[in-house]
């Protein structure tokens, strides 16, 4: 039994937090559940990782001596959405490559991205990443099953409210419910930030999608919000950025960033944060 896959008390509080009780159980058995995969995969654990759903171990494939990243989750909807959303961008060289997926499991094998740095660590430029938000958005969504937009959105709002109770007033989830419902319908990555994008041999890849099925816009507004602290950079930044990616429309992007900011500010506000970025965030979300 691998080492790796046991999970850390504080990783495991996160899971049950987010998951429910049955997390806990789901963290007892992952071991077990990792070298059946391990050995169904050939694969060698050599280390772990992971966030606030998931969690994710760097393997080696006995095949070929491969890097490639298994992922596990106690979720099988978060990971059926996952395996969904990689397989309609089956192809694309924005996205990771889903090599493997068992629904039962709740498991997906991703092939890795080298180097492998994040924007978030490196930095990037808004023409560095159109390409992959414009890519990310041509893909076909006939057939594919998932969640709509405003799902995602009002999962957004509920974990907005247990963060920071009683903070936001009701009226100001209405901007951010009604542009969920309206406006174009494409394939949404829905966690899209510097830090869930690496960049790889051939420029930046997306990874980790919350997935839905909505108005792509939404995927602009991390990129536009990023570092900016007052309302003249971030309409700049939204034209330049919205000029870039073909069908993008800066209005929408705009209505997107004032709803969204309150859901970003919340948690900072609680949080005790006085930056500028925060205090910006906070006038342009009404809170």
């Amino acid at each position: 039994m691998s080492g790796f896959a046991v999970v850390p008390q504080e990783v495991r509080a996160r899971l049950v937090v987010r998951f429910g009780p049955g997390a806990a159980e789901w963290c007892a058995e992952l071991p077990s559940l990792v070298d059946a995969l391990a050995g169904r995969w050939g694969l060698t654990v050599l280390a772990a990782g992971g966030g606030g759903t998931a969690r994710v171990f760097r393997c080696a494939r006995a095949a070929d001596g491969a890097t490639v990243w298994l992922k596990l989750t106690p979720d099988p909807e978060v990971a059926a959405q996952e395996a969904a959303a990689l397989r309609a961008w089956s192809g694309s060289a924005w996205v990771v490559r889903l090599l493997e997926y068992d629904a039962q499991a709740c498991a997906l094998l991703l092939a890795d991205v080298a180097p492998g740095t994040t924007l978030r660590e490196r930095g990037w430029r808004p023409a560095e990443v159109a390409g992959m938000l414009a890519g990310l958005r041509s893909a076909p969504v006939e057939g594919v099953a998932l969640p709509p937009l405003a799902e995602r959105v009002e999962f957004l709002v509920g974990l907005t409210e247990r963060r920071a109770p009683g903070l936001v007033p009701a009226e100001l989830w209405k901007p951010a419910r009604e542009l969920a419902t309206g406006g174009p319908r494409a394939l949404v990555h829905g966690d899209l930030h510097p830090a869930n994008v690496l960049l790889g041999p051939d420029g930046p890849v997306a990874i980790d999608p919350r997935p839905c099925l909505g108005d792509p816009d939404f995927d602009l507004v991390d990129w536009v919000l990023d570092g900016v602290t007052d309302a003249a950079a971030l309409a700049s930044r939204v034209d330049g950025l919205a000029a870039l990616v073909p069908g993008a429309d800066p209005g929408r992007v705009l209505a997107w960033c004032r709803a969204v900011a309150v859901l970003i500010a919340a948690p900072r506000v609680v949080a005790g944060r006085r930056d500028a970025e925060t205090a910006f965030l906070r006038e342009l979300g009404g809170i």
